[in-house]
C-alpha cells in the first residue's frame, strides 16, 4: 500500500480504493477529478437519450356524431405524429354497455384511421362502464407516413372546392360586404 502511495505521488494522480473489502485491499491509480467529470457527462448523455413518454386520453361515447369523431380522432393523429401514446376509452351510459360491439366498431374505426403511423399496443377491453385501447407511435411506420399526407391533402383539396362550391356564395360574399360596410361608415 505505501507504495502505490508513492508511486501515485509520483505519477500526480490519486490512489482510489476500489475494493476495501477484499484482502489485500484493492486500489486504483487513476485522475480521480477526470473520473468524476467522465461519469457526471455519461449520466448527462443518457438522460438526454431517454425519453418521456407520455399517454394523452381521448374519450368517446358510442352514440358520437361523425363530426366529433373526426375532431377527436384528428386530435388522437396530432398526439401520435407528436411522438406520445393514447388511452382511447369508450365510455358506456346507461344500457349502452349491453353492446359492447358498438364501441368495439369506433375503436376499429379509430385503429384504421391512424394505421400509417401507430400501432395497437393495447387491443380494446371491456373495463366496467369504459372500454379502452392504447395506441403508440410506431417509428418503423413513420419514415412512410410523408407519402400519404400528401394524397390526404390532395383528397382535402378535391373536397375544399366542392364545400366552397355550396358554401362559396356565402363564404366569399361575407368578406366584401364587410369591406364596403367599414368604407362607408
Amino acid at each position: 500500500m505505501p507504495e502505490a502511495l508513492s508511486l501515485a505521488r509520483e505519477l500526480e494522480l490519486d490512489l482510489v480504493e476500489v475494493a476495501d473489502k477484499a484482502s489485500p485491499p484493492v486500489c486504483r491509480i487513476m485522475d480521480y477529478g477526470k473520473y468524476k467529470y467522465e461519469t457526471a457527462q455519461r449520466l448527462k448523455e443518457s438522460k438526454k437519450k431517454a425519453s418521456n413518454v407520455i399517454v394523452k386520453e381521448m374519450k368517446y361515447r358510442p352514440k358520437i356524431s361523425g363530426g366529433d369523431f373526426d375532431t377527436k380522432t384528428k386530435k388522437v393523429e396530432k398526439f401520435l405524429q407528436e411522438g406520445h401514446k393514447v388511452k382511447i376509452t369508450i365510455m358506456f351510459r346507461g344500457r349502452e354497455v349491453t353492446h359492447p360491439e358498438l364501441g368495439r366498431k369506433i375503436l376499429d374505426h379509430i385503429a384504421e384511421r391512424v394505421v400509417d403511423y401507430a400501432k395497437v399496443e393495447a387491443y380494446p377491453r371491456l373495463d366496467g362502464r369504459n372500454m379502452t385501447m392504447v395506441l403508440g407511435p410506431d417509428s418503423k411506420k413513420k419514415q412512410k407516413q410523408p407519402r400519404r399526407p400528401s394524397s390526404e391533402s390532395g383528397a382535402a383539396t378535391e373536397g375544399g372546392p366542392s364545400a366552397s362550391t355550396n358554401g362559396g356564395d356565402g363564404g366569399s360574399d361575407p368578406a366584401p360586404v364587410g369591406v364596403n360596410t367599414e368604407a362607408s361608415s
